[in-house]
């Protein structure tokens, strides 16, 4: 079904703590590799305000030389950064706090995540990690330094551990999401405690792309095949983070709002054999796809 309308960059969902948030962002995994800040200019160009970045990407530096540049004030801009696996514990978290805001030139994220639940698959004492990773976010959120904290790669008895005993309810959860690893019981489990679901790697690998029934329905719609792999998660109210290197599609990956699928269609992507999994899973080795 065919609309007039297109995405806006000033909608956004309302957070769990009241915090707004776009239903869009570019995500700068690998948007460095020419080691200058191209890519992300060209998505600011775009119309892209909404930045994903971590530690573990080294782009940081790189995304606030572009907004820097771009001659637009930092609070047009949401940007979120993640600790990665060896900042975990109370007092790593805020020495990892502090050269995050140092690397994008700030005096405050949008959102923090932890990136991965366990330091390495085995890890025994992962819950009690956790927690302490946890309470080192509240009390950064308490002092004003992040507007919202959350998880990334978490699953429901990860986050069960967390909400145990948390003082500040995780706002987001950003997971792997596309058709063919839509991880239902998660999206199911955050969904019904009102945790906002992001998707990292929203159009999943190239066979993703080339699958018979994403084919069928970009054909249906009038639309790239990475277009209804996004549509599959913003139809869901699920924040879809998507990159590339091209303007054009930069542009293409925004309009989301130009269409709507049919219930059905969302069904059957939902329950579409697994493809294009990244083998990545928080409690086990990497699986080599």
């Amino acid at each position: 079904m065919k609309k007039d309308n297109v995405l806006k960059q000033e909608e956004c969902y309302i957070l769990n703590n009241g915090v707004q948030i776009p239903v869009i962002a570019f995500g700068t995994y690998k948007a460095a590799d020419g080691k200058n800040a191209d890519v992300m200019r060209m998505a600011i160009e775009a119309g892209y305000r909404y930045f994903d970045t971590a530690s573990f990407y080294e782009t940081e530096t790189y995304l606030a030389e572009a907004i820097r540049e771009c001659g637009r004030s930092r609070d047009e801009f949401f940007i979120a950064s993640k600790l990665w696996k060896t900042e975990m514990g109370y007092e790593n978290v805020k020495r990892a706090f502090s050269r995050t805001l140092e690397n994008l030139e700030t005096d405050y994220l949008d959102l923090y995540l932890i990136h991965w639940p366990l330091p390495e698959p085995g890890y025994r004492e992962w819950k009690q990690l956790d927690r302490e990773t946890w309470r080192a976010m509240e009390d950064l959120y308490e002092e004003g330094k992040i507007r919202a904290i959350g998880l990334s790669n978490f699953l429901p008895h990860h986050i069960d551990n967390i909400l145990k005993d948390c003082r500040v309810k995780p706002a987001v959860n950003q997971i792997e999401y596309h058709p063919g690893y839509s991880q239902e019981a998660t999206v199911y489990y955050c969904q019904e405690r009102n945790i906002r679901i992001q998707a990292w790697s929203p159009v999943g690998r190239r066979r993703v792309l080339e699958e018979p029934l994403v084919k069928e329905l970009a054909g249906k719609y009038g639309v790239s095949p990475a277009q209804i792999c996004l549509k599959f998660a913003v139809q869901r109210g699920i924040i879809p983070l998507p990159k590339s290197s091209s303007i054009d599609r930069m542009k293409e990956n925004l309009d989301l709002y130009s269409f709507e699928m049919d219930q059905e269609d969302i069904w059957k992507l939902a329950t579409m054999p697994q493809a294009g999994w990244s083998g990545e899973h928080p409690d086990r080795v990497r699986v080599a796809i």
